[in-house]
């Protein structure tokens, strides 16, 4: 059994005020509204704008602590998990699910591309069709596992208007491995280790207090969100690609709401209670599009909501977000690759299908530490031969179909650790059923 830090119990609400889950359910509607009224041009360019820059500053607020968080949450991990026998087998199962689910999902995507045929119903001209700008490649993993330097950053210079500015960035999965070695060699040290342990543990409470800080941001940012996606985006590119794009939502809906609730049934869990504890980190991931973005809130659910103990959710939720995507990497290029083949008139075998489903079980990891559903598109497009170009017809929606993938990704990578756990005996179960958020009062 994995034991867990006794954790001082979180202030509660008292008086008339709102519920956390109350606080971003009106949220959601206070954004909806004005980005309607920005969408029909009765909010003037600077609501919209202050919707933009209000949600980008949520978002990056989220990224910032991510790195810190992943770092010192693993290197918890691997102390806590030193002692533990089952702690390989955990490993193992993760992976497991992960690709189970993933099967289960580019499986759904491949019946719906060959049942509603979304290339023969396209409303898009061929000319529309260029390569896009970035691309997946089998290497990219390997390269992705290598950290170019100790934090796992990584700097690009872009050149807008004669100014040069430089933006970074991090590397999620090499962080990940940064943090599993720095944690080994810790453990490994033995006694000269534990200052630095026990540094690392002060410093992660630290950064999980200022999360809870930023959580309380949620129905804001949640809000801006959502505006700045209807103003911007709103519905009207997808009367083009119709049929491609119900198909991807309807599968993604097959998935988060048939697929998984059976997953939790079969397993003694209640699928009502796992969506009344994972909503927070589902709904952010589905506004923001960004599954790193959401990581600190997914793992806070996944551990104080789901009953997941911290020491095995420090490990399985970032390995999650970076590798278990049923949205970008199983549903959508399942999808997609039909719909490039049936629009340029290529005919699919049998063994295309199976290498479709080889590359969304397995492919995710070479695309780990990229960003982006379109790393993934190409990468499948490429395996089976079909033409790069194909993906440029399919940008004009992707911000749309963005906001389903990700919610999708959010939740399968919160449902893998609580299925793991279950299983394994470790789950806290009282805490499950109560079906109590996590952030429901941020302190």
């Amino acid at each position: 059994m994995i034991s867990q830090r006794p954790t001082s119990p979180e202030p509660r609400s008292t008086g008339t005020r709102l519920s956390f889950g109350t606080q971003v359910a009106l949220g959601l509607v206070a954004g909806l509204a004005l980005g309607l009224l920005v969408r029909g041009g009765a909010g003037g360019a600077w609501l919209g704008e202050a919707l933009h820059t209000t949600g980008q500053i949520f978002v990056q607020l989220l990224k910032a602590l991510v790195p810190p968080l992943v770092f010192t949450a693993i290197v918890a991990s691997i102390a806590a998990l030193r002692d533990l026998e089952n702690a390989a087998k955990l490993v193992v199962q993760t992976l497991l699910w992960f690709a189970i689910t993933a099967l289960i999902a580019v499986t759904i995507g491949i019946a719906l591309g060959l049942l509603l045929q979304p290339g023969l119903h396209a409303g898009v001209e061929a000319a529309a069709a260029h390569a896009p700008s970035t691309s997946g490649s089998w290497l990219d993993f390997l390269k992705g596992l290598v950290p170019a330097n100790f934090l796992g950053l990584s700097a690009a210079t872009k050149l807008a208007d004669g100014t040069a500015s430089t933006a970074l960035s991090f590397n999620v999965l090499q962080i990940i491995v940064l943090a599993i070695a720095v944690g080994a060699a810790a453990v490994r040290v033995g006694a000269a280790g534990e200052p630095f342990l026990a540094f690392n543990q002060s410093a992660l409470t630290i950064f999980r207090r200022l999360l809870r800080w930023v959580i309380a941001l949620t129905p804001i940012g949640s809000a801006a969100l959502i505006g700045d996606a209807v103003a911007r985006y709103g519905w009207d590119a997808l009367s083009a690609l119709g049929a491609f794009a119900t198909a991807i939502y309807l599968g993604l809906a097959l998935v988060l709401f048939l697929v998984y609730p059976l997953l939790l049934a079969a397993n003694g869990l209640n699928p009502l209670r796992f969506f009344a504890a994972a909503w927070p980190a589902i709904q952010l991931g589905f506004v923001s599009r960004s599954s790193i973005g959401t990581l600190p809130v997914t793992e806070d659910v996944t551990e104080r909501a789901l009953g997941v103990p911290r020491a095995y959710a420090a490990f399985a939720v970032p390995l999650g977000a970076t590798t278990k995507m049923d949205g970008c990497a199983a549903i959508y290029p399942a999808v997609s690759a039909i719909f490039v083949a049936q629009f340029f008139g290529v005919t699919l075998h049998p063994l295309d299908y199976g290498l479709i489903a080889f590359v969304s079980v397995i492919g995710s990891a070479a695309t780990a530490g990229l960003t982006g559903a379109t790393v993934m598109l190409t990468l499948t497009l490429s395996t089976l031969g079909l033409p790069l170009e194909g993906a440029g017809l399919l940008l004009a929606i992707d911000p749309i179909l963005d906001m389903g993938r990700t919610a999708v990704n959010v939740a399968g990578q919160a449902l893998v650790p609580t299925l793991v756990a279950k299983r394994a005996g470790i789950l806290d179960s009282a805490r499950f059923e109560s079906g109590s958020p996590a952030g429901a009062e941020p302190a």
